[in-house]
């Protein structure tokens, strides 16, 4: 069964892909351009409960964002934001930074914290349509990659 933060980003819609143990989706706030969310799928609320296998299968998932969002975005800097507040199943927010302003579908995504910590109130909303449109060019691409 899916967990709740899988489903409060959005999933099925925004997924781009997966590994056993992981949820790669888009952010539908975009701090800058190709954030992400990455959800483990296992029930942990606490990243000490995250299974042995999970962790490995971490390294799978990271290196698979870091090839997509390059050859997408060409970031310069990726933080790796690991909030849980108001979602409680271990995730990360991923956020791809880079100096300037990128493009996507007429609209402009600028590293408003750049290049200090990443300015996450300033955020461009995705639509729903949107969220799913750029799900699938990414997971097109991560095919590719």
């Amino acid at each position: 069964m899916t967990n709740p933060t899988a489903l409060a980003f959005g999933y099925p819609r925004s997924k781009i892909a997966e590994t056993d143990h992981w949820l790669i989706l888009v952010r539908p706030k975009q701090p800058t351009f190709g954030s992400l969310v990455l959800v483990c799928k296992e029930a942990a609320q606490a990243f000490s409960d995250v299974s042995p296998a999970a962790f490995a299968d971490l390294q799978v998932a990271v290196a698979g964002i870091e090839r997509l969002l390059k050859a997408a975005v060409d970031y310069e800097k990726i933080n790796y934001l690991m909030l849980m507040m108001v979602d409680r199943d271990v995730h990360f927010h991923v956020i791809p930074r880079y100096a300037g302003t990128r493009e996507h579908a007429g609209m402009s995504f600028p590293d408003a914290g750049w290049p200090a910590a990443p300015a996450l109130s300033t955020a461009v909303e995705l639509s729903p349509e949107t969220v799913e449109q750029l799900a699938e060019r990414l997971a097109e691409a991560w095919v590719r990659a």
